[in-house]
Order: structure tokens, then C-alpha cells, then sequence
């Protein structure tokens, strides 16, 4: 779901909704983490990170960032030369974790 939201932001803000632009995303395993990494060649974007809006504003959209911090462990906005980079880090539980003993 972070990965979906994620690529609907770069296309409804970076790419202003058109259809003939480029995205890609790569997706790496990691013994310990999976890492998604989406890059587009829209205008940079500047301001990042960007933070979710309070949920206490009921109205229709704008909870993307929100909804991408609640499904993964980091969310990193990187410089690159053109374009922008946004990587998706999802750790796996330790072997050894409580969460793991059922």
C-alpha cells in the first residue's frame, strides 16, 4: 500500500496527472528489510520530507504520506541530480522477537 500511494502521488503532484511520464521503481531484498525505491524525472520536488496532514482534518485525500509512514519503517527522501528518489524501507521482525512466539 506505501508503494501504491507512493507512485499515485508522483503521478497526481510531481507529473500534474499526465500519462506519458516515466516512473520506475526497484525493489531490493535485504536479509533483513525489503527496500522499494521509486524514481521519476519530474521537476524536483522541494520541501521533503513532507509530513501528513493532522487526521483530526476530515476531508477527502491528502492522508498518502500519512498512509506510507504506517505501512513501512522509513520513508527517505533523496537528492539526487535530476528528477526525484523516494525509498520504502520495510524491516522484517527478528527471528527472536516476541512478536514471533505465536
Amino acid at each position: 500500500m506505501a508503494v501504491d500511494e507512493a507512485a499515485t502521488n508522483i503521478i497526481r503532484h510531481s507529473y500534474g496527472n499526465r500519462t506519458d511520464a516515466g516512473l520506475a521503481l526497484t525493489v531490493q531484498a535485504f536479509p533483513n528489510r525489503l527496500e522499494f525505491v521509486l524514481e521519476d524525472q519530474a521537476p524536483k520536488v522541494e520541501g521533503g520530507p513532507f509530513k501528513p496532514r493532522a487526521l483530526e482534518d476530515l476531508r477527502p485525500g491528502g492522508l498518502g504520506t500519512y498512509f506510507m509512514n504506517c505501512f513501512v519503517d522509513e520513508v527517505r527522501y533523496e537528492d539526487v541530480p535530476e528528477g526525484n528518489r523516494l525509498r520504502l524501507v520495510k524491516y522484517f521482525p527478528r527471528k527472536d522477537s516476541p512478536a514471533n512466539e505465536s
